[in-house]
């Protein structure tokens, strides 16, 4: 089985600022933990390229699109750094940093509909789940997974798709763009409450949104992802699946206060990985979101990717 890598070194030019935990070292991490541990060399590296405005249309409304990217080309030439909210800032490198992740989201669709790999992960920031059609927030300035899945829904010309986010924090971003959207089927666990402060209601049909309290480790989890997901997204049968993978729900992770470790992290790889084999020969791409302790960000990539590499 073949498993791509996507990054490039342009997402670890937006730097939000000393202290951020959105920083550059995590993708640092990442690459030092899998060169360490050898699972490196079971990647296929390629070079994230950079994303058109048509696909960062394909989710968010034009406007919106064209007043982010005037703001960042603005911000790329002063060098100046702007804070859009109280947690998302704009530094010199962003617009390209923005530009690569939403272009690997789509290009490592693109390869695994192509048949040139079987899955891939996006080792990318800026993370994107929080972007709605027409605002950045939450660290996130364009929705990648949301781009790619609607590019392989329109342009590809599938007709059932699948997210998948366990990140710690609700994808109220991702909710907001594919809401009411049947042909994409959002799967969701998060801590709530916490920031941003949604998903208890879910927007509409397609959403099986599965808010915890603080404190659930684990095992409860992986029960409540059986209970909730399992049927259902079995019965939707997606043609492609996409994680929006955040690794915050861990228990060494200070930006929430869920109790989740590499375990857990293999076995919802394993279960989701089990329908794509099932339903949608295996086709799956991987974009991370949040997970900023390194070390367990680290690990917790690495037991992902053990998955998605696995004959």
């Amino acid at each position: 089985m073949t498993t791509a890598f996507y990054s490039h070194p342009d997402c670890r030019g937006h730097d939000m600022g000393d202290g951020h935990p959105e920083c550059p070292e995590r993708l640092d991490a990442i690459d030092d933990y899998l060169i360490a541990t050898g699972l490196d060399a079971a990647l296929e590296r390629r070079e994230a390229p950079l994303a058109s405005l048509d696909d960062l249309g394909l989710a968010h409304e034009s406007r919106y699109v064209g007043e982010l990217r005037d703001l960042l080309e603005q911000i790329a030439v002063d060098g100046r750094r702007r804070a859009l909210d109280a947690d998302t800032v704009a530094s010199a490198g962003t617009w390209a940093a923005v530009m690569r992740a939403a272009g690997a989201a789509v290009a490592a669709t693109d390869a695994v509909l192509d048949g040139a790999i079987e899955n891939a992960f996006c080792s990318v920031r800026p993370p994107g789940h929080h972007a709605t059609r027409d605002q950045a927030m939450g660290f996130c300035f364009f929705n990648n997974v949301a781009v790619a899945a609607r590019h392989a829904l329109d342009v590809r010309g599938l007709e059932r798709v699948a997210i998948v986010d366990f990140d710690v924090h609700h994808g109220n971003g991702t909710e907001d763009i594919i809401a009411g959207d049947e042909r994409v089927l959002m799967l969701s666990i998060f801590q709530h409450p916490l920031y941003p402060y949604s998903g208890a209601v879910p927007m509409g049909t397609n959403m099986v949104n599965v808010p915890v309290p603080p404190y659930t480790r684990g095992p409860q989890v992986r029960a409540l992802i059986e209970e909730n997901w399992m049927e259902r997204l079995d019965a939707f049968r997606p043609e492609m699946i996409f994680f929006s993978a955040g690794f915050d729900a861990h228990r060494e992770d200070d930006l929430g206060q869920l109790g989740l470790v590499e375990a857990d992290y293999t076995w919802i790889t394993e279960r989701i990985k089990a329908v794509a084999v099932k339903h949608s020969r295996g086709r799956i791409v991987s974009c991370l979101e949040g997970g900023y302790n390194l070390g367990a960000l680290a690990r917790s990539v690495a037991a992902h990717l053990r998955v998605l590499t696995a004959a």
